[in-house]
Formats: structure tokens, sequence, C-alpha cells
């Protein structure tokens, strides 16, 4: 049935809330009227439901495992599309004709040089330096080198730029990391080939690109391509309100997405396999201390904030997991115990009945494990598939017209008036 406003009592008075529908059914109430007539906010601690905006990138039904790029089903474009491909749909709103493609890439390849001034900033961090510190603030001295303004071409360009340079920026992060010299992109390459390239190449010696490793990080930058209005995507989105630049409103997603709640949980996973597997193995003494509230301890990797049925993501991964890690030989003291571990809980009552299925974050870091990606660049890696994403939810809040600057409430729960008592008083 068809709803058009809903009726809130507030103080014994009835206010009418219009009601929003989006085009999968989803309901959101609008409060502006309410807070204009009473002075009452609505409360909703970490914005659980709270819609920000209205958004036609992404679709996701956690209740029935569904996620879907401007209308694409995520199985679909993983078994059909390449990473650039999907970084056209989500960006450009459509999938590309072959020549749209052909363009787009080689654009993508001809932008992936940094200007040779940069390499100074890399100079100038310690080898220690976390690699998501030094993307998110490289990120943002983009806006130095390019011209920032209005002009759809000089916009549109940027965003190619950005798309192109940053696995540059990244795979020149873990070069400094090692303690090794960078290695340039290279045109003859595909986005995630020349990427593996730029990573493990030495200058000296001869790389022969593995085509199930290039396929398999293909794979996994499309699965985080986006996620809807996540931790970090909303950080863009309200940088970008405040007409910050492209360059600077991806630096602050990238800042967002390091905390370990966020684009840290893969990493999370890989530091609790190997908890389970330094304490002897016991994975039943690990499921069990998850269960008991009075521990700490989480099985990391399992239940998600929004899917409350298996992750379409983790789905994706699940049925390609055995089968790569059989290709490419792999043998990790850690896949046995997170395959055991996965097994165990699937058929336990206590995480079953609580929906707590294993998520992408459980499967992704194993993967990039085989690779041969070290786990301080696991969130890098998120960060380069999240990148169209954040730029596509960028364009769109840019071109709403309703758009406002974000600027939440609050309750406040401090002091009341109370005057500044003399120092010479206290």
């Amino acid at each position: 049935m068809a709803m058009d406003s809903a009726k809130l009592i507030l103080g014994g008075k009835e206010f009418e809330l219009p009601v929003t529908t989006g085009s999968e059914g989803e309901i959101g109430l609008g409060i502006k009227s309410l807070r204009a007539e009473t002075g009452a906010i609505t409360l909703d601690s970490g914005y659980a439901n709270t819609g920000s905006c209205e958004s036609a990138i992404t679709f996701i039904d956690g209740e029935k495992g569904i996620m879907r790029y401007r209308g694409y089903s995520i199985e679909d474009l993983c078994e059909h599309a390449i990473f650039p491909e999907v970084c056209y749909l989500l960006v450009f709103g459509s999938l590309p004709s072959t020549e749209e493609l052909e363009t787009f890439v080689h654009d993508l390849t001809h932008h992936s040089l940094i200007h040779e001034d940069m390499k100074k900033f890399f100079e100038g961090y310690p080898p220690n330096a976390p690699p998501m510190s030094v993307l998110s603030t490289i990120a943002a001295s983009l806006s130095a080198y390019y011209p920032v303004n209005d002009d759809p071409a000089i916009s549109e360009l940027n965003i190619i730029r950005l798309l192109a340079k940053l696995k540059t920026i990244a795979a020149f992060a873990y070069k400094k990391s090692i303690g090794q010299a960078y290695v340039y992109p290279r045109n003859d390459l595909s986005y995630a080939g020349d990427f593996l390239h730029m990573m493990f190449a030495v200058p000296s010696e001869d790389y022969e690109l593995d085509p199930l490793i290039e396929r398999t990080l293909d794979l996994l930058l499309i699965l985080h391509a986006d996620h809807e209005q996540n931790c970090s995507t909303a950080t863009v989105r309200m940088v970008g309100s405040s007409d910050a630049n492209l360059f600077s409103s991806i630096s602050a997603g990238i800042s967002a997405l390091s905390g370990h709640l966020h684009g840290g949980a893969n990493v999370a996973v890989i530091k609790m396999l190997n908890m389970i597997r330094e304490d002897g193995g016991n994975i039943r003494k690990y499921m069990e201390m998850a269960k008991d509230k009075s521990s700490n301890f989480r099985l990391m990797g399992f239940g998600h904030r929004v899917y409350k049925n298996f992750d379409p993501r983790a789905n994706v991964i699940k049925s390609a997991n055995d089968r790569i890690l059989s290709e490419l030989g792999t043998e990790d003291p850690l896949l046995d115990i997170a395959k055991e571990l996965e097994r165990m809980a699937l058929e336990d009552e206590y995480f079953v009945s609580r929906k707590l299925y294993p998520n992408v974050d459980f499967y992704s870091g194993l993967l990039y494990r085989a690779m041969g990606i070290p786990t301080n660049m696991f969130t890098v890696m998120f960060a380069l598939g999240r990148l169209p994403g954040w730029i596509a939810q960028w364009i769109e809040m840019k071109n709403d017209p309703r758009k406002r600057i974000y600027r939440p409430r609050q309750i406040y729960t401090g002091s009341l008036s109370r005057p500044v008592v003399p120092l010479a008083d206290r």
C-alpha cells in the first residue's frame, strides 16, 4: 500500500511527517518540519537508522543478502566485468560500450604517472610509516599539482587522474616501506596487472605476472568498489558537502577507512587466526570465548552491521576461494584454521541463530596473503577498490540540487549555565 505520510504525537500534539519511498521500497520519514515546529530532533547513535541522502548508486538488502551497483548484482559484475568497467559504471552511471571502455582504459593507463616532485614526499617519510597515512596525505596533495574548479572538463580529468594515480601512490608507499626502488607504471598492462608489477617487480630482475593473481585482484577490487553509506563514504560526502575539492574529500575517506573497525577488519581476521594458531590451534576454545559475554574476545570476520544473511561479497569470494588457493599452490597454516572455524561456526546454533555468518573480510585477507600482499597493505587494497565508489558518491552529492553542508545535531548533556569564578578565588 502506498504511503505518503506518517503521524507522530509529541507533547499531545499530532504531526504529519512526509514519507519518501525508494525504488526498492525503502521508506524514509522526513523530520525537517518536526524540528522547525517543535525543536525536537531524532537521536540515533552512529546514524544506524538515519538516511543522510537519496542515492542511485548502490542498493543493499541486508535481510536477503543482496547488493547491486546501479542495478547490476555483484555476482554478475564479478563474473562478467573487469574493474575498469565497474569504475565506469559507478562514476558515469552505465556500463561502457566497447569504444567507451577502450577510451577509459587508455586514459587510466596514460595518467598513471605521478609528478616527479612528489617522490620527495615519499623520501620524507620514515621507513615504518603506515602506507595508509602516506596514501591519505599524498592523495590530498594532488590538489597542489592539478587545478580544481567547477569546469566539467577539469573535474572529469581529475577523476581520471585520481583513479589512475592512486595505485601508483599505493605501490610507491609499499616500496618505500621495504626500502626498494620505485617501479614506474607500464602502459601495456591491465589496471590490476600494472599495480602488481609496481608492487613486486625489481628494476634489475624480470617479473612474471601471474594471470590468476591478476584476475583475483581484479575480483577483490570489484567486490570493494562501493558499499552504500558506510563510515568512509559518509565521510567523503560530509567533507565534500563543504565544497572541499575531490582530492581532499577522498583523502578524508582514506583516513576514515584506516580505522581497524572499518578498513582494518580483514587485518583483524589475520591477527585472530594467528592468535589461535600460536595457542595450539584450539578453535573450540575461542568459539566458547566468543559466546561468553564476560570475555572481550570476538570472532573477527563474522556478522555484519548491514547483512543479516550471508554477505553476498563473501559468497563470491567463498565460491572462488578454494579454487584460487589450490591453483596458487598456497600452503598457509592459517587457511586450515579458517576453514575449520568457518565449518564449526556454521554448525553452531549460537552463531546461526544470531546470523553471524562469515563476511567478506573473513576471506579477503587470506586471498591477499596468498597473493603475497603484506598485512600492512590490506587496507590500502581496500582503498584502491573503494575509490570509484567514493568518487561516484562525491559526484552525486555535488550534483544534488538540495545539497546542504552536513551538520548533524546533538542532545546536550553537559552542565547548566554557571559563572566563571576568578582564578584567585577557585
